[in-house]
């Protein structure tokens, strides 16, 4: 049996994170090249005909070259287990990668040397930095036409409020790009592209190599002497314990198309990043070496294998081992129940285990009992975990299907999508479910709704636009469900339910919510859910 305790240090769980297109499925395609996970990295975006990327599995990302839902990847490098959270970078998708980060224990922040920090990675940067967690940086596509590089670390500080510090330098860029500094030890990496199936052809060159000239050129070398000197009198200093609490982002350079600075980055970002982090749950905190398992779902996937009609959750391991054929205390079910199928993933593929560690990202079999923010720990060892944030939709659409012969598939549709994540669902009440409105973070979620319900429950839809922009939660003082007669609403104002029997009214105006309030002393109005950021 492994040593239990060196089996869970020498695990790493992170989130890529960044903005859409700046390369993010590209750098993990090269992570899982390196670890022998894949034998070719795919095209993210390409032809038809090309490959799509790995962790892009379901089929509307291949066909729009953009990830709509976090992947889960482990593979092993240099005596380290790695799990690695591709999230979404597009905003419309923003729910799904910030519950993700609930479950990594640091973050990988991609940037497009050409545009710096955008919208999205400014959102993302804030979920990371109110956990605390370790941010890295890996300004990507460098092999392109970049910015100057202190100006992209000086807008990281400005934009992010983070200190910066360049673990190492780029030498030129787009097609004079040749290598990195290493201001560690001091010496060149000196990169030779070999067409991008594997580790780019890397030669270390000492700074004061009298043949520095021929390889790189005078130029480029008198830049660099001026960079090194800048960067050493005016550069934060490095603070490894900085780093690990989220106030210090070493920040690399490199082209992940080209696998530039690939290798040294992952090589440093393991040295530098943490073991499984604790976590709160309440008064207590669980400490990864914790003899005793426990875990969390934070995201539910449907339809993984269309073939099965199956369901996985995903659930962090927070402490202790996990063994296959273990009986585990369910908190939010109140039972004892034995997880069946316990599965490791790569993207769409799954492999069958026996045992997981903290640290380690695995999918159960979900029989629809599952909710996302679940605990699940070791029988007679009862606590919950502090709740994973819902954040409160933006857009309402009220949805049925186009063929009424067809409205059990798309109930069932429906809920299990609602209860993935991905969509909120409500009704009227008191009328069953014969209106769905849909509540979502970004219009493209209505996208993926169609698209889904159309290809894994054969149900096509009809979508009519509401005028609701905010939501909010409500409860009377004895805890009793209300009437819409017995409410003062304004004519923009819509009494609705969950699907869990939570009421709830959706308003057309921040003015309405006010309005509404001031009128119905008898109700307590709450964020959705209880728990936004």
């Amino acid at each position: 049996m492994p040593n239990y305790e060196a089996e869970i240090s020498r695990r790493r769980t992170f989130a890529i994170i960044s903005h859409p297109d700046a390369g993010k499925t590209t750098l993990t395609e090269k992570f899982l090249l390196y670890g022998g996970a894949i034998a070719q990295a795919g095209a993210v975006k390409g032809k038809k005909n090309a490959r799509a990327a790995t962790s892009d599995w379901m089929e509307i990302e291949k066909q729009r070259g953009i990830s709509v839902t976090s992947s889960v990847m482990q593979f092993q490098y240099e005596g380290f287990c790695i799990n690695i959270l591709d999230t979404p970078g597009h905003q419309d998708f923003s729910e799904d990668t910030y519950r993700t980060l609930m479950a990594a224990d640091s973050a990988v922040m991609v940037i497009d040397a050409a545009k710096g920090v955008e919208a999205q990675t400014r959102k993302l940067f804030k979920v990371c930095a109110m956990r605390d967690i370790p941010i890295f940086t890996f300004i990507n596509k460098m092999d392109r036409e970049a910015r100057d590089p202190f100006e992209l670390c000086e807008e990281l500080e400005r934009e992010l409020g983070i200190e910066t510090y360049p673990v190492n330098w780029p030498i030129g860029c787009g097609k004079e790009f040749q290598g990195v500094y290493d201001r560690g030890k001091r010496e060149i990496i000196h990169f030779t592209s070999n067409g991008g199936s594997k580790a780019a052809t890397a030669a270390q060159v000492r700074l004061d190599d009298p043949g520095l000239d021929g390889l790189i050129g005078s130029r480029l070398h008198s830049q660099l002497s001026d960079d090194i000197e800048l960067l050493d009198g005016a550069a934060a200093e490095f603070d490894l314990e900085r780093v690990r609490h989220g106030k210090l982002s070493p920040v690399f350079f490199g082209s992940a198309l080209t696998n530039f600075g690939v290798e040294p980055f992952l090589e440093e970002f393991l040295r530098m990043t943490t073991a499984p982090l604790p976590r709160k749950a309440g008064e207590r905190t669980i400490d990864c070496m914790d003899s005793q398992f426990s875990a969390f779902v934070f995201k539910i996937q449907a339809n993984m294998n269309k073939a099965h009609r199956d369901r996985i959750a995903f659930l962090r391991v927070v402490s202790g081992r996990f063994d296959a054929d273990r009986e585990v205390y369910h908190v939010q079910g109140g039972k004892k129940i034995r997880l069946s199928r316990p599965q490791q993933l790569m993207a769409a593929e799954r492999e069958i285990i026996a045992e997981a560690y903290a640290g380690d990202i695995i999918g159960v079999f979900d029989p629809g009992i599952f909710s996302i923010g679940d605990t699940l720990c070791t029988p007679g060892d009862k606590f919950q975990f502090d709740p994973i944030p819902t954040f409160a939709p933006e857009h309402f659409r009220r949805v049925r299907s186009l063929d009424t012969m067809k409205r059990k598939q798309f109930l069932k549709g429906m809920e299990q999508i609602a209860q993935e994540g991905a969509i909120q669902i409500f009704k009227t009440p008191y009328t069953g479910m014969e209106e769905v409105i849909v509540g979502v973070v970004g219009t493209l979620q209505f996208d993926v709704l169609e698209y889904r319900l159309k290809n894994e429950y054969n149900v096509d839809l009809h979508m009519e636009g509401l005028p609701y922009e905010y939501l909010r939660w409500i409860e009377t003082a004895d805890g009793e469900p209300v009437k819409e007669e017995d409410l003062i609403l304004g004519t923009d104002v819509k009494l609705v339910e969950d699907y869990k029997g939570h009421q709830l009214l959706l308003f057309g105006s921040q003015w309405a919510v006010g309005w509404t309030q001031e009128r119905n002393k008898n109700l307590t109005f709450y964020e959705f859910g209880g728990a936004v950021l």
